[in-house]
This record gives C-alpha cells, sequence and structure tokens, in this order.
C-alpha cells in the first residue's frame, strides 16, 4: 500500500496536479539543456523531467504533448538554431 506522501514504492514523493502543472516550464528547460549536452534518448528517459513530463501527458494528453513528441521537436529545433548560427 503506498504511503500518503510517497509512492508504492515509497522513493518518490506524490506531486498533485497542480504542482507536475506548474512545473512544466522547468521540465522542458531541462529536456533542452539535455539535449543540447549531447544526451541520448535512453539516457533522457531516466531523468525526473522525462518522467514527470510522461506523467503530465499521461494525465492530460490533450495539453501536453508526448514527450517522444516533444524530445523530436526540441532536438530538430536546436539542431535548426545551431546550423543558422554557423
Amino acid at each position: 500500500m503506498a504511503e500518503r506522501n510517497g509512492s508504492a514504492r515509497g522513493d518518490e514523493p506524490s506531486l498533485t496536479l497542480g504542482q507536475l502543472e506548474g512545473s512544466y516550464p522547468a521540465y522542458c528547460k531541462a529536456l533542452r539543456i539535455l539535449i543540447r549536452e549531447g544526451k541520448t534518448l535512453p539516457q533522457i528517459q531516466r531523468t525526473l523531467c522525462w518522467h514527470r513530463l510522461v506523467m503530465l501527458h499521461e494525465r492530460m494528453p490533450r495539453q501536453y504533448r508526448d514527450p517522444l513528441l516533444h524530445y523530436g521537436m526540441t532536438k530538430r529545433a536546436l539542431a535548426a538554431d545551431a546550423a543558422g548560427k554557423s
């Protein structure tokens, strides 16, 4: 049984949907930084920001895009920015 302030495994405090939504810009920024640093998709998928983006998408798919789509769009945008600066 899950603890009141943690997950069933007890390794992560639970967040309200409002807290997740409020931190969405930070998760997007973290994703952008990870991509800019050259992290691979499997490495990114092990991060907290990825997990939170997945949670938002699963709970509110119309408001928050699939993290894989978000990853692809962000990666292309960063590549276009880099090509434009060259």
